[in-house]
């Protein structure tokens, strides 16, 4: 019996967790000094370096030739959608809540990575096992 080589294909959701997971730390952060006007430089950095390694995470995967492209992208549309209100919802209850605008932005923008990480996991599972 002839075993199929397995596809070389890049470590995208080890990486779209690691960046999940700085931006985790940082959101961590920064709600533990809410209220009040906390330092925004370390959840800056977090955020910083969570969406440089979705960057360099989707530059990888985009590389990747025999792949089910198909696929990923009905699962992703859709999943970018449910994130999308989630992410909406959120951003809506923390401005209603009268977060600074600094604050603000800093949640707003890890939010942001985190609604294009999480559907991009999924999308991925489900192309890498077509």
């Amino acid at each position: 019996m002839t075993e199929i080589p397995a596809r070389r294909l890049p470590p995208f959701a080890q990486l779209a967790v690691l960046s999940v997971a700085l931006m985790l730390v940082g959101g961590i952060d920064l709600a533990a000094r809410i209220p009040g006007h906390p330092s925004l430089a370390f959840p800056i950095t977090m955020v910083a370096a969570g969406g440089a390694v979705t960057v360099v995470d989707l530059v990888l995967l985009a590389r990747v030739r025999d792949f089910a492209w198909g696929k990923f992208f009905a699962v992703l549309r859709w999943a970018l959608l449910a994130y999308a209100v989630i992410t909406g919802l959120l951003v809506f209850t923390f401005a209603y809540d009268g977060t600074p605008a600094g604050t603000m932005a800093v949640l707003a923008l890890t939010l942001l990575v985190f609604a294009v990480d999480v559907p991009a996991i999924l999308a991925f599972t489900v192309a890498r096992f077509a």
